[in-house]
């Protein structure tokens, strides 16, 4: 079976726990991207999203100037092992309700992420070649 590790995001996009969240914002509109992982000692330990700050900051109307990242990230984070199979993330993907999943290393580092949209790219590459191997084995259509 596949592992992870054949299409987690080595570079990850991570802050600290105490970077104010303006600076986080700042950071994913930047590297375009919709979440952080936030990491201690090389280790996640928690994500903020971009729907994190529309929903606890802008919806509730507080300053995000005043907040930091540790304030508004998701504290349960799950993690793989970069060494999982792709069907067993996806299954822990599933099961924690979860779009996005930082894979660690055997020490329990950071080592990369996998997200929902990852997935879907994998699996249209998939269905092409599928396709390409439908194709190869039926006759051409006369088109006249």
């Amino acid at each position: 079976m596949p592992k992870i590790k054949s299409i987690a995001r080595e570079q990850v996009v991570s802050v600290a726990p105490d970077a104010s969240l303006t600076d986080a914002a700042q950071l994913m509109d930047e590297e375009n991207v919709g979440s952080l992982v936030i990491v201690e000692e090389d280790r996640p330990r928690g994500i903020v999203t971009d729907r994190d700050i529309a929903i606890e900051v802008v919806a509730r109307d507080q300053d995000p100037a005043s907040l930091t990242a540790a304030d508004v990230m998701s504290e349960d984070v799950v993690t793989v092992d970069v060494e999982s199979g792709i069907f067993d993330v996806l299954r822990t993907m599933e099961e924690a309700s979860v779009r996005r999943i930082p894979a660690v290393d055997s020490d329990g580092d950071l080592a990369g992420i996998v997200t929902f949209d990852d997935f879907v790219i994998l699996l249209g590459r998939e269905l092409k070649l599928l396709g390409d191997v439908i194709e190869a084995e039926i006759p051409p259509y006369d088109h006249t």
